[in-house]
C-alpha cells in the first residue's frame, strides 16, 4: 500500500504515469486496475492536463468509480478510482 497523501488518503497501488502524455496514463490504469480487489483504489499520478479529464471518461466508460483529484507527494496531481468490478 502507498503512503498516504493529503486529501484522499493511501491507495492500494499507485500507478507513476509522470511524462506520459494522453492516452498512455489510462491505458496504463486500464492494464493494472484489475491487480487489485473489486473495492479498493488505484491511483495515477499524471503531469500530463490531459488525464484531469481522461481519468473520469475511463471511469464513466468502463464503470468505475472516480474518487477525486489530490496531489503526489511532489505536488503532481494524483486521480484515485475505486475498482467497481
Amino acid at each position: 500500500m502507498s503512503e498516504p497523501h493529503e486529501g484522499l488518503g493511501p491507495v492500494e497501488l499507485e500507478l507513476d504515469c509522470r511524462g506520459q502524455l494522453c492516452p498512455l496514463p489510462v491505458i496504463a490504469l486500464g492494464r493494472r486496475v484489475g491487480e487489485v480487489a473489486v473495492g479498493a483504489r488505484v491511483a495515477v499520478v499524471a503531469d500530463d492536463v490531459a488525464a484531469r479529464h481522461d481519468v473520469p471518461a475511463w471511469c464513466r466508460m468502463r464503470g468505475q468509480e472516480y474518487v477525486g483529484e489530490d496531489v503526489a507527494a511532489d505536488g503532481v496531481p494524483r486521480y484515485v478510482v475505486r475498482r467497481l468490478s
